[in-house]
């Protein structure tokens, strides 16, 4: 895939726009089924709704919430390499690897969701994550 490393970045922010529709999906499908049970109060959150749909309609919505987690440390590292000038075949690598694991991770999370697996994706990213983060501080310093 090569490139640029900012590649990787969009894509991880269009994967994240995959997982918005994919919860939106989940949850209202899952409400839907609810029948004639009285709708949640005004003003709820999500994961308050959480307790009155099964957990498989939920995982969707965790891994979204998962994406704007931990990978906003992943787009501050690639900036940081990019306008450094420090993004070399090796980081592009490990962003495109960040990316590919974090994608997994969602479909896993959002269809069988596993934690031993899962958090075995997640500990993969988070490796390639403290690399790029590494090499972004010894690049600006």
């Amino acid at each position: 895939m090569g490139g640029t490393i900012l590649a990787p970045a969009a894509v991880l922010v269009a994967w994240s726009m995959v997982m918005l529709f994919w919860l939106a999906y989940a949850r209202f499908n899952a409400v839907s089924k609810l029948g004639q049970r009285p709708p949640p109060a005004p003003g709820l959150r999500g994961q308050d709704i959480d307790p009155l749909l099964t957990p498989q309609a939920a995982w969707a919505s965790h891994n979204y919430a998962h994406l704007m987690e931990q990978p906003t440390v992943f787009y501050a590292a690639v900036i940081i390499l990019h306008l450094a000038d420090a993004a070399t075949p090796l980081m592009v690598n490990l962003a495109w690897a960040y990316v590919a694991i974090r994608v997994i991770h969602s479909v896993y999370q959002a269809s069988i969701n596993k934690v031993s697996v899962r958090f075995a994706l997640f500990l993969a990213s988070s490796l390639c994550l403290v690399a790029l983060a590494i090499h972004a501080v010894i690049a600006t310093i």
